[in-house]
C-alpha cells in the first residue's frame, strides 16, 4: 500500500509540472497587456515598460517558467500583480470558503443523490422511477446561474416574512462576533503555525464549531443553505444516476438472487448486500465531482456575492494577474490529485478483491 502510494505521488509530479507550464504558457499568449489591464487608463508606454521590467516579463518565456519554478521550490507562489500581495496570503483567504462551499454542495448531492439512486433502483420501471429520473435529468439541465436566482428569489423575497427566509449573499450577517482561532484561544501564533490558524479560521462554520459559537455556526450554516443547493443540484443528479444504474447491475447477480430466496428481508439484501458492491462506480464519480466543485464555482459565487478560488480566478484571468492564475491552479492541481489517490485507496477498501501495492 506505501509503495503503491509513493509511487503515485511521484507519478503525479510530470503531470503537475506539465500542467503547470500549459499554464504558465497559456497565460503569456492570450491577447492582451497585464499593465493596461491593471492600471487602465493610467496606464502610459513609460510606466508600462517599467512595469513589464519589473515584474520579469520581458524576459523569454522558458526563464521565467524557470524563476517561477524556482521560487515554488522555495515555498513561494509570488506576488499578485494586481494586489501586490502574496498569492499564499489570497489563498489562506479564499480557498477556504471554496473549501466549506465545495464540502457543503458534496454533501446535498451525496444526502440526496444516492437514496434517490437507491428509490429508483428498487422501485425499477415504476412511476417512482420514472418522476426520481426526470427529476434528475432535470436537475442536470438547470443552469446554475438561473437556479441560482430563482433559489434568491423564493427564498429571500417571496419568503421574506417566514420562518423560511435565507440570506441572499454573504457568509455572515452584519454584527456577527466570529474572530480568529488564535486570538479566540489567545495563543501566541507566527509564521507557518499562525497562515495555517487563519485558514482554519476563514472556515466559518468549522470556526464556530471548535470555538463553540453557537450563534455564529447557525448564521453561517443559514448562508450557506442556498449556494450549496444552487452548487450542488448537478452532482447530485449524476450521482442519482450513477447510483441507480449501478445498484441496477448488482440487483440482478445470482447472490443477490441466492440472499432473497433465502427469505432475507428486501431492504437488507439491499443494503448490505448489494449497495457496497454498486459503490465503486458512484465514489469515482463523487471524487470527480468533489474535484469539480474545489476548482471553483465562478458563477455560484457571483450570484450569493461570496469570494472564493472561482471569481478571484476569474477576475485574475481578466486582469492578467499571471501570478494569481499559476498558484491558484497549482493549488488546485494539487488538490485533484490527492482526491483521486484518496479515490483509489477507497476501492481497495470497499472492494477487497482490489489490491493495490
Amino acid at each position: 500500500m506505501h509503495r503503491y502510494i509513493f509511487q503515485r505521488l511521484f507519478l503525479s509530479i510530470p503531470v503537475l509540472l506539465g500542467i503547470l507550464f500549459v499554464t504558465f504558457a497559456l497565460a503569456r499568449l492570450i491577447p492582451g497587456d497585464p499593465c493596461r489591464a491593471v492600471l487602465g487608463e493610467r496606464a502610459t508606454d513609460a510606466i508600462c515598460n517599467d512595469f513589464i521590467r519589473r515584474h520579469g516579463l520581458d524576459q523569454p518565456i522558458p526563464v521565467q517558467f524557470a524563476t517561477y519554478l524556482g521560487e515554488i521550490l522555495q515555498g513561494d507562489l509570488g506576488d499578485s500583480i494586481r494586489f501586490n500581495r502574496p498569492v499564499t496570503a489570497l489563498l489562506v483567504e479564499r480557498l477556504p470558503m471554496t473549501v466549506e462551499l465545495s464540502l457543503s454542495a458534496l454533501l446535498v448531492s451525496i444526502t440526496i443523490g444516492i437514496p434517490l439512486g437507491i428509490i429508483s433502483a428498487v422501485r425499477h420501471n415504476t412511476t417512482v422511477d420514472v418522476a426520481t429520473m426526470v427529476g434528475a435529468n432535470i436537475g442536470v439541465s438547470m443552469p446554475v446561474f438561473w437556479l441560482g436566482l430563482m433559489l434568491a428569489y423564493v427564498f429571500s423575497i417571496l419568503l421574506k416574512d417566514t420562518l423560511l427566509w435565507l440570506p441572499p449573499s454573504g457568509r455572515l450577517t452584519s454584527g456577527v462576533d466570529l474572530r480568529p482561532l488564535y486570538e479566540t484561544w489567545q495563543l501566541n501564533a507566527s509564521g507557518n503555525w499562525k497562515t495555517a490558524l487563519e485558514f482554519f479560521s476563514n472556515m466559518y462554520v468549522f470556526n464556530a464549531l471548535v470555538t463553540g459559537n453557537i450563534p455564529a455556526l447557525m448564521d453561517a450554516l443559514r448562508h450557506l443553505i442556498l449556494p450549496a443547493l444552487a452548487l450542488g443540484t448537478i452532482p447530485m443528479a449524476l450521482i442519482a444516476r450513477i447510483t441507480r444504474s449501478s445498484l441496477l447491475e448488482v440487483l440482478g447477480q445470482d447472490y443477490v438472487r441466492t440472499a432473497r430466496a433465502k427469505g432475507l428481508k428486501p431492504w437488507p439484501v439491499v443494503m448490505k448486500h448489494s449497495l457496497r458492491n454498486a459503490l465503486l462506480p458512484i465514489v469515482t464519480v463523487t471524487g470527480l465531482s468533489f474535484g469539480g466543485l474545489l476548482s471553483g464555482a465562478v458563477l455560484t459565487e457571483s450570484i450569493f456575492g461570496l469570494t472564493g478560488v472561482g471569481r478571484t480566478l476569474y477576475d485574475a484571468i481578466t486582469a492578467r494577474d499571471y501570478v494569481i492564475v499559476q498558484g491558484f491552479t497549482l493549488v488546485i492541481a494539487v488538490m485533484f490529485v490527492v482526491i483521486n489517490l484518496l479515490t483509489d485507496l477507497t476501492y481497495g477498501y470497499l472492494d477487497p478483491r482490489i489490491r493495490l501495492g
